[in-house]
């Protein structure tokens, strides 16, 4: 059975820095896409980060492009997220997901809805304050 567990989250002061991390267990790591959604209170969730754990090809979204690195160790089975110089706007619950197969399409776009991902960690809170 499918698992994800993730870790990392608190409370930081803007422009200070934060590592999550997402255990899976369950399937064969390398034969599956791995993502980093989050949600903010009264918005809906979003896919902030993609990466394959077979190539280690990445995706980050352009707003966070330079403050956020997702990485992998599969030797771990862990996925990581690095935030530096995190804002107020950061404040959510991150999720880490996962699908099997590629993170891309055919036509070369990444998938990035959450209904296109079937596993789900329950989610690490992070909080930035002033």
């Amino acid at each position: 059975q499918v698992a994800l567990m993730e870790s990392g989250g608190g409370s930081v002061k803007a422009g200070g820095s934060l590592s999550l991390s997402c255990v899976a267990s369950g399937y064969t790591y390398d034969s599956y896409c791995m993502a980093w959604f989050r949600q903010a209170p009264g918005k809906a969730r979003e896919g902030i980060a993609s990466i394959s754990t077979r190539t280690g090809r990445t995706r980050v979204e352009f707003y966070v492009k330079d403050r956020l690195t997702i990485s992998r160790d599969n030797a771990r089975n862990t996925m990581y997220l690095q935030m530096n110089s995190v804002k107020l706007e950061d404040t959510a619950m991150y999720f880490c997901a996962a699908r099997k197969g590629d993170c891309m399409r055919r036509d070369g776009t990444w998938y990035q809805r959450r209904d296109e991902y079937a596993y789900w960690g329950q989610g690490t809170q992070v909080t930035v304050s002033s």
